[in-house]
């Protein structure tokens, strides 16, 4: 890998996924994983804070859900791509996070190296996402 790791937030409710998840990134290194989270909302106040590249964003969080977290991260954060990352989503809440701005609906049960892949080239997407 050249250059330096994507910077990216894990928003995620189950907290062993989470945990997992961060140290499954992090081992590829290709990413740096500068926040973790647990609802909706502390994901928009965690890509304000922390200026990550990509949100890792689940579709169903407590507070905000992951269509309403995309939406106002786009708002306040428009340069941080999201990267949806869901157990079980229809093709009409799929349909929402992509209309929410949403990059990508990924499942939670893809290889690990094409989560890793994606969130890679949502960071290196042109112009706000």
């Amino acid at each position: 890998m050249t250059g330096q790791p994507v910077r990216v937030v894990v928003a995620e409710d189950n907290d062993a996924f989470r945990e997992t998840l961060e140290l499954l990134l992090g081992l590829s290194g290709a990413i740096e994983v500068v926040g973790s989270v647990g609802d909706g909302e502390a994901a928009v106040e965690a890509c304000v804070a922390l200026c990550p590249q990509v949100v890792v964003m689940d579709y169903r969080l407590p507070v905000l859900d992951g269509v309403q977290a995309t939406a106002a991260i786009r708002v306040a954060c428009p340069d941080v791509a999201v990267v949806a990352l869901t157990a079980e989503a229809s093709p009409r809440e799929v349909d929402a996070l992509l209309a929410a701005a949403a990059v990508t609906c990924l499942s939670k049960d893809e290889r690990l190296e094409a989560i890793v892949e994606a969130i890679v080239a949502a960071a290196a997407a042109p112009g706000p996402r």
